[in-house]
């Protein structure tokens, strides 16, 4: 029986240490690539006061159950939203309004011309998005089998 591989580095990641190593990999890529852009583009055009003053969430983590009551967490575009599945986003006081326009990419409040460290630092939080809801997801089906293997070995007559 073989263990869920990442599909970037081919690495079990239902293993604690791996999963840790992944994640801290990914998180370090994006935090590095987010100081080159920083560097090339100077440390006051990459900030906060470049931020939108309406931000909306690209993606949102859904949690839907599946087969037996296990819970699954998958990462989806925001405004896609599956029956059956909560949100994890919180839901605002005042009422949104409806725009007919996508969801704007966050990198055109830095400039129309982003440096490629910018676009490669928010594909590497995407991607360290997408592990933790994985993992999230792997957790959970872990959990479950191994409560499943503790109420075997009290059904099995003879175990002490």
């Amino acid at each position: 029986m073989g263990t869920p591989l990442d599909g970037r580095s081919r690495v079990p990641i239902g293993c604690p240490a791996n999963r840790g190593r992944l994640t801290a990999v990914l998180s370090l890529q994006g935090w590095l690539s987010l100081a080159k852009a920083r560097y090339a583009m100077g440390t006051k055009s990459v900030g906060p006061l470049q931020y939108a003053s309406h931000m909306e969430p690209q993606v949102c983590l859904q949690a839907s159950e599946a087969q037996e009551g296990l819970q699954k967490f998958k990462v989806v575009r925001s405004g896609v939203h599956a029956p059956g599945a909560s949100r994890s986003r919180v839901p605002t006081m005042t009422p949104e309004p409806q725009s007919s326009e996508a969801p704007r990419d966050p990198l055109n409040w830095f400039g129309i011309l982003v440096p490629h460290s910018l676009r490669q630092a928010q594909a590497s939080f995407r991607d360290g998005l997408q592990l933790a809801a994985d993992i999230a997801s792997l957790q959970n089906s872990r959990s479950q089998l191994r409560g499943l293997q503790e109420k075997l070995k009290q059904l099995e007559p003879g175990a002490a």
